[in-house]
């Protein structure tokens, strides 16, 4: 027996009341984890030709990759849906592969984001090709990209001279 004439049996209810907050905090931070580590994994990521080229895009991960299709560059296999293509943001060139149906306003000289990952030997396989939907439309990152390969190209060109 205890010096106040009872003996302790466990935790008191404030002991019980600190475990229990412990174990829902613990378990919110552990949800929080696991709810920003899959929407981290889900994000997709938009990179130019150039960022492409300058080493800066995930070599093991999807991301967007947008510019304008350079003519003559695509290459259709026969008795096949696979399609190759190169892909500029008049700056530098990404060449892509894609295996599948093309969107209806797919051509040469069209804006267009691609969506897959690239491959040891720079080569972007993409598993969804997005087309502008009418002629006055362009994606945002796409234009942007277009703009930044155009100053860079005007840079580079100015450097020269």
């Amino acid at each position: 027996m205890s010096e106040l004439g009872y003996q302790k049996k466990g935790m008191s209810k404030r002991g019980k009341r600190k475990m229990v907050v412990a174990l829902v905090l613990l378990g919110v931070a552990i949800a929080t984890v696991l709810a920003l580590t899959a929407f981290e994994e889900n994000l997709l990521y938009f990179y130019s030709p150039t960022q492409i080229h300058d080493g800066e895009a995930p070599a093991n991960r999807s991301f967007r990759v947008g510019g304008m299709v350079v003519d003559g560059s695509v290459q259709r296999e026969q008795n096949s849906l696979a399609i190759r293509f190169d892909l500029s943001d008049n700056a530098n060139v990404v060449p892509v592969t894609y295996s599948g149906i093309l969107p209806d306003l797919f051509r040469e000289g069209q804006g267009i984001v691609a969506i897959g990952k690239l491959d040891n030997q720079g080569l972007f396989i993409a598993d969804e090709v997005l087309a502008k939907h009418d002629e006055n439309y362009m994606p945002p990152e796409v234009h942007e990209a277009l703009k930044a390969g155009e100053a860079a190209n005007k840079a580079a060109q100015t450097l020269t001279n």
